[in-house]
């Protein structure tokens, strides 16, 4: 453990800790991205887990991270749009959070706006239909608490506090919310079998006949459920948010947005970038019968002419069961991630 003086805190070394990867994870080989300038500590995972949670970033003290991201619902929000401190609402649904530290591409937010996880815990505090706050206001109230200077001192070793301490230590904590034990996973680890209903939901997934999923979502080989890319999924002819295209100015980038991963679908209901499908079917129904053309849509869309893939009822049952399989009831009752 970390060792501190009799008096002073400024000496306190913090104890570096390693995540603790699946095995599933590590038989991919697929190794996290962790900033040599945000490092891993026992005392900043801590002080970004009590900031996750404190309202005390918001511009009236009334909403945290937590209040759009409920780790019951895999860090997501249950309503399509969120409302702020204001009861303004946005125009996209809150991204669930989990295995972040391997988003390799550093690319976050639905259309890739913020790079890097530091970076995109700044927007939410100042945006005016969220927390609508300023970062010096909220840096000035925590110097004030009665905790927060010495968890500060703690873990990053300066009395200073501002918006880029923060954001690192809540970045800390969000890269540890890690989800890979599903029934699926332990199914690939030879530890559970499979329905037959799963099954074929799988080889549904798969088969690109039919499903033709994973091209955007992965497979067996692949445990994030993403290529953490950017796609037009069919889903309008004529875009009221243009996505990626908005951050970049292509035109060729309208109506894209990214991938997300499929685990934890259990929880994470509505779907889409605007939260437009309650439902699992409704999401499903979409690529079997209710793909839209448009100049930017995916190439791997290939049967949007057909209106979707046009799957059977049991094909798109099943589906939804294989599904289900990738959500993790352990990830979401795990109190290490909890208030």
């Amino acid at each position: 453990m970390a060792n501190c003086s009799s008096k002073e805190v400024d000496v306190y070394t913090p104890t570096p800790v390693a995540l603790k990867i699946p095995e599933l994870f590590q038989q991919k080989l697929i190794t996290p991205v962790i900033p040599t300038n945000n490092p891993l500590t026992i005392e900043g995972i801590a002080l970004g887990k009590k900031l996750f949670f404190d309202p005390i970033l918001s511009k009236n003290n009334t909403q945290s991270c937590a209040s759009c991201h409920d780790p019951k619902k895999a860090f997501t929000d249950s309503t399509q749009f969120s409302d702020g401190v204001d009861g303004k609402f946005g125009t996209r649904n809150s991204m669930p959070l989990f295995n972040l530290a391997w988003n390799f591409d550093d690319k976050f937010t639905w259309d890739g706006k913020e790079i890097g996880l530091e970076n995109q815990a700044l927007e939410p505090v100042r945006n005016p239909i969220e927390m609508h706050s300023e970062w010096t206001n909220v840096a000035q109230k925590i110097k004030n608490h009665a905790e927060y200077p010495t968890l500060f001192k703690q873990a990053f070793q300066t009395s200073k506090i501002d918006s880029t301490l923060i954001t690192k230590a809540l970045a800390q904590f969000e890269r540890t919310l890690i989800s890979g034990n599903s029934k699926f996973d332990q199914f690939l680890l030879a530890k559970t079998q499979l329905t037959l209903e799963e099954q074929n939901g799988f080889d549904v997934f798969m088969d690109e006949t039919r499903g033709d999923c994973f091209h955007c979502h992965g497979s067996n080989n692949n445990p994030l459920w993403t290529d953490n890319k950017f796609h037009n999924n069919g889903l309008d002819t004529f875009f009221t948010d243009l996505g990626l295209g908005n951050v970049t100015g292509d035109p060729n980038d309208n109506g894209k947005f990214k991938s997300p991963s499929l685990r934890n679908l259990k929880f994470t209901a509505p779907y889409m970038h605007d939260g437009r499908f309650a439902t699992l079917e409704a999401v499903i129904n979409h690529y079997s019968t209710g793909l839209k053309n448009s100049p930017t849509i995916d190439p791997l869309m290939k049967k949007v002419n057909s209106g979707g893939v046009q799957l059977s009822e049991k094909d798109k049952a099943d589906l939804k069961t294989f599904l289900l399989s990738l959500s993790d009831n352990e990830f979401v009752n795990n109190t290490q991630f909890q208030e």
